[in-house]
């Protein structure tokens, strides 16, 4: 049986795509739009009851959901094909750090504000949603200035590339969509993953290719 990816592009689990090509896995792709509520749908909640994205059905007919859980599984399984999760305990621990600070609170608690306002205040006026949003922003400033400081003299986060460095390209992305500017240290890290050859057929894949040419 071969690995299913339910995916929505320009979404996290742009991260996930760019990782099973990192891998050079062969694998299906099926599209979810959040926009039309497709993740709401029986045949897909029978898949994933959590209704989100990314989820990777697995060889055995299981799904893993959630970026860092999929990741995880996939930097684990897929070692020998590439080394994406260092070796040594304590530097898995900082990749499962920044990953998670990437994902929980830059994406979680900041772009969630920007990108759901709505969920943040359901009978909210126009100025409460702008609120929301303001301090969506602040929250991502914040979250990237952190990271900026952790890739100060380095190319990656820790050590090499490694799935923290693809949570936080997706971020990254989306800062870049959404006109907000990134520090210097996270926006080299960003032009050096949009030069990577997976990097580059995921976007063109997803529909974003001529914006990276």
């Amino acid at each position: 049986m071969t690995l299913k990816l339910y995916m929505t592009p320009g979404s996290c689990s742009t991260g996930i795509n760019i990782l099973m090509e990192e891998l050079e896995l062969v694998f299906e792709a099926y599209l979810v739009n959040l926009m039309a509520g497709e993740q709401y749908k029986p045949e897909y909640l029978a898949i994933n009851p959590k209704a989100t994205i990314p989820t990777l059905v697995l060889d055995d007919g299981s799904a893993l959901t959630d970026f860092a859980a999929i990741a995880w599984w996939l930097a684990s399984t897929y070692a020998e094909r590439k080394k994406l999760l260092p070796e040594e305990p304590k530097n898995q621990a900082r990749v499962l750090e920044a990953m998670n600070h990437v994902i929980n609170t830059v994406h979680g608690e900041g772009f969630a504000r920007i990108f759901t306002t709505e969920a943040f205040a359901p009978n909210g006026t126009a100025a409460e949603h702008e609120a929301v949003k303001a301090m969506g922003r602040e929250i991502i400033d914040r979250g990237f200035a952190v990271i900026d400081k952790q890739l100060e003299g380095q190319m990656f986060l820790v050590e090499r590339l490694t799935i923290a460095d693809l949570a936080l390209f997706y971020v990254e992305f989306w800062a870049d969509r959404t006109g907000i500017s990134l520090p210097e240290n996270c926006s080299n890290h960003y032009q050096r993953l949009l030069q990577r050859p997976a990097v580059r057929q995921v976007l063109y894949e997803e529909g974003y290719g001529a914006i990276y040419q």
